[in-house]
């Protein structure tokens, strides 16, 4: 390398440098004021959720249960990620991907299903088992350790491949190509708002093709790789927010409600979209909690004491999650909600050793 390369990286290594410090004088001022805006926030879905069902005669169960499955995952990353910050991802990354195999229904194909849709599942455990191996190597010490666990980031993106998902191909090459440019960033902030950005522009996608307002030839070839049948369900899913604006026609009720799902020969009761699920049964608040929520995390990740390396690469995991959601029934399996709260809690601990600087943790060459 020549004189000019070598300060070029001297340069991004003390840029680095300085990003992660500031970030831990950040945490330390305004960590616990975050930990409990998030708590607020999940308190205040939880309490969403029973308020429109005891209106409506809904049942928030299933959500509930969500909500205090994700809390418990965020804590216990807190923690392990504490403890073990190279242990606790890197066998995050290896539940995540045999799980993906394993457990069959995540890649089941009911009716009209596509691979952006209730197959998503295994992409979306897929995508954080890529995002929590490349969290584990950029915290690793050892040049050893750190080649074995970008090693284990590829394998899992290839193994998208054996489960023939192209949307978990696509997710984890995307945060596997991220999370080495990601760490040579100066500012988190403007990078995590990208993220917010690309999921809000996902969303406003969706809200498009079921409202129709899309050019035909655009909107045909949306249609193709959404199928019919989902759109549907996210016109029925429009039309019920368009009659109950603020409150929805309460928990799990949709599937009683839309005329598709009756119409359907195998229904499972789901708009196949967390956006227009969540807009549908809870209403327009409904909506700005779930991405009240996603804005918290990205603000927790903002603020994390952990090398921007693993911060943004965990920001790209969830991101690449909320993306899929809005498109597909990916938040509707537990095992995936538990994963997400998992490397949100690993990536933003406060690791009980001092972590490696970013220039020691950089990708083999």
């Amino acid at each position: 390398m020549g004189s000019a390369g070598r300060a070029g990286t001297a340069r991004g290594s003390g840029t680095a440098e300085r990003s992660a410090a500031s970030a831990v004088r950040a945490a330390d001022a305004h960590g616990p004021t975050s930990d409990a805006v998030g708590m607020i926030l999940l308190a205040a879905c939880s309490g969403w959720a029973l308020m429109t069902a005891a209106a409506t005669g809904g049942r928030p169960e299933g959500l509930l249960l969500a909500v205090l499955a994700m809390a418990a995952a965020y804590a216990a990353g807190r923690i392990f990620g504490a403890v073990f910050p190279v242990g606790a991802p890197a066998v995050g990354a290896l539940a995540g991907a045999v799980l993906a195999f394993l457990l069959p229904h995540l890649r089941a194909a009911p009716e009209g299903s596509s691979p952006l849709g209730h197959g998503g599942a295994a992409a979306a455990l897929l995508a954080l088992a890529t995002g929590a191996a490349c969290c584990a190597a950029w915290a690793a010490r050892h040049r050893g350790a750190r080649r074995a666990l970008w090693t284990l980031a590829v394998l899992v993106t290839l193994s998208a491949l054996l489960l023939d998902s192209l949307a978990g191909l696509t997710l984890c090459a995307g945060v596997l190509l991220i999370s080495p440019a990601a760490a040579r960033t100066a500012r988190r902030a403007p990078a995590l708002s990208c993220y917010g950005l690309a999921v809000a522009g996902v969303g406003a996608a969706a809200w498009a093709v079921a409202a129709d307002v899309l050019p035909d030839g655009l909107m045909s070839s949306l249609e193709g790789q959404l199928t019919p049948y989902r759109v549907l369900l996210w016109r029925d899913a429009l039309e019920m927010t368009r009659e109950h604006p603020w409150a929805g026609v309460g928990p799990n009720l949709f599937g009683g409600l839309s005329p598709t799902v009756a119409e359907s020969v195998v229904p499972d009761g789901r708009p196949h979209s967390a956006l227009f699920q969540q807009a549908a049964e809870q209403g327009l608040v409904g909506v700005a909690l779930l991405g009240a929520v996603f804005c918290w995390v990205l603000h927790a990740l903002a603020l994390s004491p952990r090398p921007t390396g693993v911060v943004l690469t965990a920001g790209a995991s969830l991101t690449a999650l909320a993306a899929l959601a809005a498109v597909g029934d990916a938040l509707s399996f537990m095992v995936v909600t538990v994963g997400a709260g998992l490397l949100a809690g690993v990536a933003t601990a406060r690791p009980l050793s001092p972590e490696p600087l970013p220039s020691a943790a950089a990708p083999p060459d």
